[in-house]
């Protein structure tokens, strides 16, 4: 059994549900429902029973969670020793796309500074992920926006920032000085892949549903927005080129930057960085 096909079916387990279970693990069902037959397979006995409303789990499926959560903290904690013993300890970072964010440059130097001796591993991710790969054990930490679904996580917010509207410059409403979402509603708006975080997909929609072209990249939306006239939204202390304009938006929440990691992970590792990401941000 390798420990990511556990963590799939951990997921699985906990939400009792194929597709929100894939939405967790950021992947799509698919691949998710072959890699449990599999491991079905493997244990030979079933571990699920399938419903149209989802699943529950069998006896043998109820062990095997048991077991397999034991097994994955088990390994966890093997990693950090190891690595520890070994002088050469490690931790990821999965960053949103922001890794110009000045708070980032600040976090990078202090954790350098403080951790001379940790290797600082970083996984940058696309927008159709929020939780930046920590669902599917890819990352130990993210530094990421709300809001997304937050179960088994723990999130810690390190600042806010004021969002506007993203235009082009040779948009009339590129001149004014504000706006409320209102006025935007009949536009065209970014869209996030089928299977993205609906709460993280409802707040760049600004709260209701819109139509507009599917994105995944930051770069993507701009040039939906220079080639469509689609319109997003973006947070605010991001210099754009002068073919676009971003006008506040008076009446949106602010995006808030946070840290997130797993519930009850004991990882000294994550713990020291989270604090130190927090005095970097408060600057």
């Amino acid at each position: 059994m390798e420990l990511r096909t556990l963590r799939y079916f951990v997921a699985v387990a906990e939400e009792l549900h194929f597709g929100r279970a894939a939405t967790r693990l950021h992947m799509s069902q698919p691949p998710l429902s072959r890699a449990i037959k599999q491991l079905e397979a493997d244990v030979g006995a079933l571990l699920l029973t399938r419903s149209p409303t989802g699943v529950t789990l069998t006896p043998v499926g109820r062990v095997l969670l048991d077991e397999a959560r034991a097994l994955l903290d088990h390994a966890d904690r093997v990693r950090v020793r190891v690595s520890a013993a070994a002088g050469t300890a490690i931790i990821t970072v999965g960053i949103l796309g922001d890794g110009t964010d000045p708070g980032v440059s600040r976090l990078a130097a202090a954790y350098r500074r403080n951790h001379p001796g940790i290797e600082i591993r970083i996984r940058d991710t696309d927008l159709t992920d929020p939780t930046c790969g920590l669902r599917a054990g890819l990352v130990d930490v993210a530094l990421t926006r709300a809001p997304f679904d937050e179960t088994a996580l723990t999130v810690r917010e390190l600042r806010s920032d004021p969002v506007g509207v993203v235009l082009r410059a040779d948009d009339p409403l590129a001149r004014r000085e504000t706006l409320r979402l209102a006025e935007l509603s009949d536009r065209r708006w970014f869209q996030f892949p089928q299977g993205t975080d609906p709460l993280w997909q409802s707040y760049w929609n600004g709260g209701t549903l819109r139509e507009g072209p599917v994105v995944r990249a930051v770069q993507e939306c701009l040039q939906a927005v220079l080639w469509n006239g689609t319109i997003g939204l973006a947070p605010s202390g991001h210099d754009l080129p002068a073919e676009f304009a971003v006008v506040p938006l008076v009446d949106m929440e602010p995006s808030r930057v946070v840290a997130v990691w797993n519930e009850g992970d004991a990882n000294s590792l994550v713990r020291s960085f989270v604090e130190t990401a927090a005095a970097a941000y408060r600057r």
